[in-house]
């Protein structure tokens, strides 16, 4: 719904399906994979209070409370306005999209227009959410159970730009957390990570670099055998 540093937005649709009823998200961020199979049991954990604070306000706002916060100008910032704190820290990932933490101050990228249409999107979408479980702790702590695992985790290379609540994992000891989950596990990460046998899915053109996102699963799947390319 809201943007996100490492959001899964333009490739979510190249990872396997869900091959069971709920579906668990150790590293919430902006939760794409889930989205897309809303209808499912969802269980989002995350580190990062503002992520966890942020999905639950929008669990339990209405459309009104969406439609109806500001829309900032270039310069203005959310501390102007008559807010919440946790309508700002949602505000700040929707004046400048694809970071890491929410901003005060708008930017030009995203004018009143933009964000207009960016609410909107949202507040049609809240139905979807409703039945969802948020909750703030660390991946290793949650029950082992039978579910689809779709693992994001900051990545090895690059996770220095997530806040420090999620920095600095232990990623042997991910690996092998990942290996015996119950159920599905559909991990993320790049080409220069190696602490799993990961496979390649597609390459991207980032803003300055092109990059290689790859998948590993304790399930077959079709990137097993093949890779696109996305420029």
């Amino acid at each position: 719904m809201f943007s996100y540093y490492g959001s899964k937005s333009k490739i979510v649709h190249l990872y396997p399906t869900p091959k069971f009823d709920k579906i668990i998200e150790p590293f919430a961020g902006s939760a794409r994979y889930s989205l897309r199979f809303w209808q499912k049991d969802i269980l989002l954990v995350d580190k990062y209070p503002v992520i966890v604070d942020v999905w639950n306000y929008l669990k339990n706002a209405s459309e009104k409370d969406i439609l109806g916060l500001p829309k900032l100008k270039s310069g203005e910032n959310v501390n102007d306005f008559n807010l919440s704190e946790i309508e700002k820290q949602f505000l700040g990932f929707i004046i400048v999209g694809g970071l890491e933490s929410p901003r005060q101050k708008a930017g030009s990228f995203r004018d009143t227009q933009n964000q207009k249409q960016i609410l909107s999107n949202i507040a049609n979408q809240l139905f979807k959410i409703r039945h969802w479980n948020i909750k703030l702790d660390s991946y290793e702590n949650i029950e082992n159970e039978n579910a689809t695992w779709f693992v994001d985790p900051p990545y090895m290379f690059g996770g220095e730009h997530y806040k420090q609540s999620n920095k600095n994992l232990d990623f042997k000891h991910l690996g092998e957390w990942c290996k015996i989950r119950n159920g599905q596990t559909i991990v993320c990460e790049n080409s220069k990570a190696d602490w799993l046998d990961f496979k390649p899915i597609i390459k991207m053109q980032g803003t300055i670099h092109k990059t290689t996102e790859v998948i590993w699963s304790n399930v077959p799947t079709e990137f097993d055998y093949q890779m696109q390319s996305l420029f």
